[in-house]
């Protein structure tokens, strides 16, 4: 059996990238650009985009600084409060009073600890189904700006079937022939097990067994998500404690 990592996740464990990353968070580059345009030009204007990463941010996290323009991002790896003086709401109108807008991206597998249903659902690839974090988070900054009387104005995105259905860009393209090429030469060497992986920007050969093991995701003492936050200026932590 020969495999070729493709995910546009790309939360494959030892597999430095994965077919279909790229163009998916490039493709997101240009809606969070507009998305911006659209916050910017209404008083205290919200613009929340939701993008994929079931249990990885790394789309949501290249996206923001491929644009620069994004205040909030929000990944499964780390856990915020919705409420209280540190959680999400306050720190979102503190950022309305001083700027008066703001962009939020949330990756779908985000925030599902503050769900008081949880559910075993699963889905046709096996792996539980996520409550829609996107629209929670909409519905609750609606209710909480309201009850405060805070004037605000916002739009929700969901972009997610225009990102899945898009063609590879050229990039992906060359990347996805060379990780076929090379998965059929070592498939004619004898090799089988394994998966066609890129590390160190060289083709590897990984076996199947060590790269489904864990999930990768996003270190959060690593230098991705210290650039992250340097590039939305959001704090460290949205935990009350």
């Amino acid at each position: 059996m020969a495999g070729i990592p493709k995910t546009i996740d790309n939360d494959i464990d030892l597999i430095q990238k994965s077919f279909g990353f790229e163009t998916a968070f490039s493709i997101a580059n240009d809606i969070i650009r507009n998305a911006h345009n659209e916050a910017h030009g209404a008083y205290n204007g919200i613009a929340l985009i939701k993008l994929m990463g079931r249990d990885s941010g790394f789309i949501a996290a290249n996206a923001v600084l491929a644009i620069q323009e994004v205040n909030f991002v929000l990944i499964p790896e780390i856990s915020f409060d919705l409420y209280g003086p540190g959680g999400f709401l306050a720190v979102l109108k503190k950022r309305l009073k001083e700027r008066h807008h703001a962009v939020i991206v949330v990756a779908e597998g985000a925030g599902q600890d503050l769900f008081e249903s949880k559910t075993s659902e699963l889905d046709a690839s096996g792996n539980i189904k996520h409550q829609d974090i996107g629209i929670f988070l909409k519905e609750k900054i609606k209710a909480e700006f309201k009850a405060l009387g805070f004037p605000f104005s916002l739009k929700y995105i969901d972009p997610s079937y225009i990102i899945r259905s898009a063609p590879a860009n050229a990039n992906d393209s060359k990347f996805c022939n060379l990780l076929a090429q090379n998965a059929v030469h070592a498939a004619l060497a004898g090799k089988t097990d394994f998966v066609i992986g890129f590390w160190n920007n060289q083709y590897t050969l990984m076996p199947i067994a060590a790269v489904v093991a864990k999930r990768k995701k996003i270190d959060v003492e690593g230098e991705l998500w210290w650039n992250v936050l340097e590039a939305t200026g959001q704090p460290i932590s949205m935990k009350n404690c």
